[in-house]
Parts: C-alpha cells; sequence; structure tokens
C-alpha cells in the first residue's frame, strides 16, 4: 500500500513539475523604459529679456523613436533673472514612466563682475544667533563660489560650513545652492538646499560683495529661531 503511494505522490509532483513549465513557458517579458538625449546645453544659458527656444529631447524605448510622446514642463520665464528648469516624461509600452530635467539660467550679460573662488569665513566676526543667544564660528572654514553665468554663482554652503565642517555633520548638512550678483554688488539667493534636513534657508538679508576687498557677506535667516551672520573673504 505505502508503495502506491508513493508512486502517487512522485507522479503527482512529475506532473505538476511538468504542468508549471508549460504554464510558464513564453511569458518572460524584456520592458526598456524610455532613454532621453537633450539636444543643445545642459545648463542653458538664456540673456535676460530674450526668447527661451527649448531644444527639446530624443527620446528612445529600446530601437523605437518616441519623441513624439514626451510631455514637457517648463517654468522658464526669459524676462526674469533666475534658475528654471524643463522637465521631460514618457511612459513606455508597460505603463513604467521615467523623465529627465535641463537647467535654464536667466542671466544679466551686463554684469561682469566676478565673485567667484575659494573664501575663508572670518571667525573673528562671523556668528549664529539662536533665540537670541549668541555663538562664533569654532573655526576659519572654507567656502567655494563657482561663477555659472554672468551674476550667477553657485556656493558650497550659504551657513558657512557650520554644520558641514564646524559640527562635522558632513557635506549633506551644507547649505548649497545659488546667488545672483546685481549691478550695485548687492547679492540675492535663487535657491538653497541643506539636503540633511531637507529644507532651505527663510530668508538672506544684506548680501553684498566689495570687489575691492574680495569679501562676500550676509544675514541667512533658517529654522525661524536662527540667523547666521557669516563674513568671508577671497
Amino acid at each position: 500500500m505505502k508503495k502506491v503511494i508513493y508512486s502517487l505522490l512522485l507522479f503527482c509532483g512529475l506532473f505538476g513539475l511538468w504542468g508549471c513549465e508549460k504554464t510558464t513557458e513564453g511569458l518572460t517579458k524584456v520592458t526598456y523604459y524610455v532613454n532621453f538625449e537633450l539636444n543643445g546645453d545642459d545648463p542653458m544659458l538664456v540673456p535676460v529679456g530674450s526668447t527661451f527656444s527649448d531644444p527639446g529631447v530624443v527620446a528612445m524605448e529600446g530601437e523605437e523613436d518616441v519623441t513624439a510622446s514626451v510631455t514637457v514642463n517648463s517654468d522658464v520665464k526669459a524676462d526674469q533673472i533666475g534658475l528654471y528648469s524643463v522637465s521631460y516624461s514618457a511612459t513606455n509600452a508597460d505603463g513604467f514612466s521615467s523623465s529627465v530635467k535641463r537647467t535654464v539660467v536667466v542671466y544679466d550679460p551686463e554684469v561682469t563682475t566676478d565673485a567667484s573662488g575659494d573664501y575663508t569665513v572670518d571667525s573673528s566676526v562671523s556668528y549664529r544667533n539662536m533665540n537670541g543667544q549668541q555663538a562664533p564660528f569654532k573655526g576659519d572654514f572654507s567656502v567655494s563660489v563657482t561663477l555659472v553665468a554672468p551674476g550667477i554663482f553657485a556656493v558650497s554652503d550659504f551657513l558657512g560650513g557650520w554644520y558641514d565642517q564646524g559640527a562635522a555633520y558632513g557635506a549633506a548638512y551644507a547649505m548649497k545652492g545659488y546667488f545672483k550678483l546685481n549691478a550695485d554688488n548687492t547679492i540675492e539667493p535663487l535657491s538653497s538646499l541643506l539636503a540633511g534636513w531637507g529644507d532651505s534657508m527663510d530668508s538672506m538679508k544684506e548680501g553684498k560683495y566689495d570687489p575691492e576687498t574680495g569679501q562676500i557677506s550676509w544675514y541667512i535667516d533658517y529654522a525661524g529661531t536662527m540667523t547666521f551672520y557669516v563674513i568671508m573673504n577671497k
């Protein structure tokens, strides 16, 4: 009796495996996400007051050109100095979406002053004010300023290295961003991000650059309770 049962179980097991092979046969499928190739520059520089013409993208799903199905979203205002983006997105035949972005920089070509360089925070005068309590910087930290376009600059840390270097939290706690330098050498923020906490500055006050001394200074309001007064020199 036991031999009969074992034989039946073996038969059922073999039949089940054979049945699985038959039911899954031909179900393997490769899906291709849409890949994008940007035409033109990224970032793309546009003089303020001119016309922005999007050079577009080429979109491929495997070997098929699907450029005609791309959705484009743009917030570019060519009459206002600033950083903007153009996003391109598409969905493949299996319903999976993908996207890519282009950065567009609208700048003032009449601003020729170059504030880029490697700066050192002056800890003897720089400080953080938190709820009325003033604390000096712990060291003469390093900050880099990079020219992106005439009058437009990237900065490695609006907070002068307070968290990144002073508290040794690391690069994720540097408030990176961009600012514009006006013709009168005043500074205005364009964007900022402290990635470690996922937030940005509340505002900037009295931002300025002195081309004679190579000094940048500003007050940065942050997190509702703090103001960072940063003075840094080349």
